[in-house]
């Protein structure tokens, strides 16, 4: 299994969103997706999202919320993946360039019209309840089969 953050970083009007066209062979190719990436050995989820941020963009964030768990099981047809996804209000620095992709700020109210995984359109929407969930997207062949999902209080 694959253990993995993704985070949202939100300035009130805006989602910083990764628009991944550069890397070859890359599963996400022509998705636009939150920042974030593969867990080192020795760390911690939080560790990671702090670290794959500043990476990816330069900013560094302060007080990233976990929002929830996900689970794809063989989402790149052969590993599960667990994700750990988080949102960020408190950011600081000078985006720099990406090498998976572009950065762009992107107006909340226009997310659900980029090129977004099946899934993310559905589980975005839950960034903004003051619940916890665990969920789990099934997919095969890069669609979206099946979802469950449990909120807690």
């Amino acid at each position: 299994m694959i253990i993995a953050t993704l985070c949202y970083i939100n300035d009130g009007k805006k989602t910083l969103m990764l628009h991944r066209i550069k890397k070859a062979n890359d599963i996400h190719k022509g998705k636009w997706n939150g920042l974030g990436g593969k867990l080192e050995q020795g760390e911690s989820p939080e560790e990671c999202v702090i670290r794959e941020v500043n990476e990816e963009s330069g900013l560094i964030i302060t007080n990233p919320k976990l929002r929830g768990i996900i689970t794809f099981p063989k989402f790149d047809s052969v590993n599960d993946w667990l994700v750990f996804i988080y949102t960020v209000k408190k950011f600081k620095g000078n985006i720099k360039e990406s090498k998976e992709g572009v950065l762009n700020w992107v107006k909340n109210k226009n997310l659900m019209d980029l090129n977004l995984w099946e899934g993310d359109k559905i589980f975005l929407k839950w960034l903004n309840k003051d619940k916890f969930f665990s969920a789990k997207f099934i997919y095969e062949n890069k669609r979206l089969l099946d979802y469950k999902v449990v909120f807690y209080e």
